[in-house]
C-alpha cells in the first residue's frame, strides 16, 4: 500500500491573467532553457499553473507538428494531448513514413512545414538540426529534447517543485547520475529561477563544460552551482533529489557497463536520509527501477514523480498558448 503524502506548505499563487511576457513569447522559438528569462519562466509556470486548476479557458485553434526521431511517451502524448484541449490540431510527422526519413534535406523540410504548421516540436539527437530548422522556418520551434538539452521537462520539473513548496528562490536541487541533456536543462533552469543546484556523476560523465560555464554566468556567485562525485555531499540538506536513467537514448550499448560505474548514484532510502526531512524525489521517466532508482523511492511518501508527469502537459501547454497566443 502507498504511503500517505507529505503534505507541504503552499504559498497562494496569484491569479493574474496573461501579462506582458506571455505577449512577449509569441512568436518565438524555445531551443534551450536559457532561451527564457527569469519573469518569463515565472510567467509560464502561472498560466501552467492556473489552467491545471481549472482557472484559465484559454483557446489555441492552430496546427502542431510533431517530428520526433527518438522514441517517446510523455512528450509526444502530453504535447498532443495538450494542444487538443486548447482546441488545436496534431500532426505527427513520423520520419519512418515522411520524406525526413529518406534524406530530405533538413533545410527544404523546415521551409515546407513553414507553409503547413503554426508550430512545429522536434525532438532529435543533434541540437545543430535543432537549429537548421529554427533558421529556415518562421514558425515557432521547439526542443522536445535532443541531445544536448530537455527545456520542456525542465518547466514541467519547476512546476512540480513550486507547487511543493511554494517557492523556488533558495531552493536546493541536486541530480545524481549521467551529465546528460536533463542535467543540463536542469542546471541552467535552477540558476535562472534562483535555485542551487548539485550535480553528482561519476568524474568520466560529468556534463558539458559550456552548459556548466552559462549555469555559472547565469547565476553570478548568487546561488550554488556544484559539481561532485560525491554523492552523499550533493545530497546533504537538499530539498529534491533527481534522477535520470543511466544511459540515454543512443546510449544502450553502453548500458550494462556503466552500472558498477554509477551505483553509487543510486537514489535509495539511504541516500534520502542526507537530504532535507521534507525532501521531495524527480524522475524524468522512464526509470529503470532497481537501478538508479529503487521501487521503494518510487512509490514512497517522498515520491512526486507522477505529479511531475502530469505537468509535462500543463507546462507545455502554457507554452503553446504563449508560443502562438491564445483567444
Amino acid at each position: 500500500m502507498l504511503q500517505e503524502p507529505i503534505v507541504f506548505w503552499r504559498k497562494p499563487i496569484n491569479l493574474t491573467h496573461r501579462g506582458k511576457n506571455m505577449e512577449a513569447l509569441k512568436g518565438r522559438d524555445l531551443l534551450g532553457v536559457a532561451d527564457l528569462s527569469t519573469d518569463e519562466i515565472q510567467e509560464l509556470l502561472q498560466i501552467a499553473a492556473q489552467l491545471k486548476a481549472g482557472q484559465l479557458n484559454l483557446r489555441c485553434h492552430k496546427v502542431l507538428g510533431l517530428l520526433f526521431s527518438k522514441a517517446s511517451t510523455r512528450t509526444r502524448v502530453s504535447f498532443s494531448v495538450a494542444m487538443y484541449q486548447l482546441g488545436g490540431q496534431v500532426i505527427d510527422l513520423n520520419p519512418n513514413v515522411t520524406q525526413v526519413g529518406r534524406g530530405e534535406p533538413i533545410v527544404d523540410t523546415a521551409r515546407v512545414l513553414d507553409r503547413y504548421l503554426d508550430i512545429l516540436a522536434i525532438r532529435t539527437f543533434d541540437q545543430k538540426e535543432l537549429e537548421t530548422f529554427a533558421q529556415y522556418a518562421q514558425i515557432p520551434i521547439i526542443n522536445a529534447l535532443t541531445d544536448l538539452e530537455h527545456p520542456c521537462q525542465v518547466l514541467a520539473d519547476l512546476l512540480t517543485i513550486q507547487e511543493c513548496f511554494g517557492s523556488l528562490a533558495g531552493m536546493t536541487l541536486t541530480y545524481l547520475g549521467d551529465g546528460n541533456n536533463v542535467a543540463h536543462s536542469l542546471m541552467l533552469g535552477c540558476a535562472l529561477m534562483g535555485m542551487n543546484v548539485r550535480v553528482a556523476t561519476p568524474l568520466a560523465y560529468q556534463p558539458n563544460p559550456d552548459i556548466v560555464g552559462k549555469a555559472q554566468q547565469i547565476s553570478g556567485g548568487k546561488t550554488e552551482v556544484l559539481l561532485t562525485d560525491d554523492p552523499w555531499l550533493a545530497a546533504k540538506g537538499a530539498h529534491v533529489i533527481y534522477t535520470d536513467v543511466w544511459a540515454s537514448m543512443g546510449q544502450e550499448a553502453s548500458a550494462d557497463s556503466r552500472i558498477p560505474v554509477f551505483q553509487p548514484y543510486q537514489v535509495n532510502e539511504q541516500l534520502l536520509m542526507s537530504a532535507d526531512s521534507e525532501a521531495i524525489v524527480l524522475h524524468c521517466l522512464p526509470a529503470h527501477r532497481g537501478e538508479e532508482i529503487t521501487d521503494e523511492v518510487m512509490e514512497g511518501k517522498r515520491s512526486r514523480i507522477w505529479d511531475q508527469a502530469e505537468n509535462r502537459m500543463h507546462a507545455q501547454k502554457a507554452l503553446l498558448v504563449s508560443l502562438l497566443g491564445a483567444n
